[in-house]
């Protein structure tokens, strides 16, 4: 993770203008932004001090040099808990080798039966689809997919056909790649997520691009627009919850306006589906 820290701070920096800090914005700049030196002078920190936390070859570094850090680089919320993660990742010690666990508890499963007018599934830190309803498996299919298909990101960056599905495809590209950034910063030491970035940077230049672009987000509601085949054009506001217990698992429910067209074609959608089984 120590070359996610650098090329993160590196980014970050990049886009602050030496005017809006304050300092001169005269002279020849090889690259854009602040240099390694002024953000340690606004920071309060040795030049050496930072640039070694910039090659994340330094001592562990404070809680009050990172708070100084992301107020130098204006970081969000969301931003300054990732420099926090990445900066003191926390390693997991090798433990015995255990059985795999189930991917929801049995509970979990009949809270989203429960939602019989809502689309809800559970995702793993991977972005995979551990869990879904009904309504949901109408929607997005996938009892028909691989169990290795089932993941959002994959979909995005991998199958062509599912761009057609999204009219705001290159935002929910974005957003997809910021969550899963954020993913991987609280789990370092996760082999399958390494494995799943390598081979979407090698497979997909979109992704490549919006991975080294160094955004974090965490997507825990919005709207997303969906083409589907047979419902049409459905505008889908979304919630999640973190899910006690498994913080890495997060259930994500579509949550239309009652009464609106696109609760109207969903509850449509799952009565054509439930009369076809």
């Amino acid at each position: 993770m120590n070359g996610d820290l650098g090329d993160f701070l590196r980014s970050r920096r990049a886009r602050i203008r030496p005017e809006e800090v304050g300092l001169p914005s005269h002279g020849r700049r090889r690259v854009p932004g602040l240099r390694r030196e002024e953000v340690a002078q606004l920071a309060g920190v040795s030049v050496d001090y930072y640039i070694r936390l910039e090659q994340g070859r330094g001592p562990s570094v404070s809680e009050g040099v990172l708070d100084a850090v992301a107020r130098v680089l204006r970081l969000d919320e969301t931003e300054h808990a990732y420099l926090r993660t990445v900066a003191r990742p926390t390693r997991k010690k090798p433990g015995p080798r255990r059985e795999a666990a189930p991917r929801v508890r049995p509970g979990v499963q009949l809270l989203l039966d429960s939602m019989d007018r809502t689309p809800a599934f559970v995702l793993g830190p991977r972005m995979d689809v551990l869990a879904w309803n009904a309504l949901a498996d109408a929607l997005s299919g996938y009892s028909r997919m691989a169990p290795a298909r089932r993941n959002i990101v994959r979909q995005l960056f991998l199958e062509p056909e599912d761009r057609d599905l999204y009219p705001d495809f290159a935002a929910v590209a974005s957003q997809s790649v910021a969550h899963l950034r954020l993913n991987a910063g609280a789990h370092p030491d996760d082999p399958a997520l390494r494995d799943l970035v390598g081979e979407l940077s090698l497979k997909s230049e979109d992704f490549r691009r919006l991975w080294a672009d160094h955004q974090v987000k965490a997507c825990m509601y919005g709207v997303k627009r969906v083409r589907h085949p047979v419902a049409g054009l459905l505008t889908l506001p979304y919630e999640s919850l973190v899910l006690p217990e498994t913080p890495d698992r997060t259930l994500v429910a579509y949550t239309p306006e009652p009464g609106s067209e696109t609760a109207e074609r969903l509850a449509l959608l799952g009565s054509w589906t439930s009369t076809s089984a």
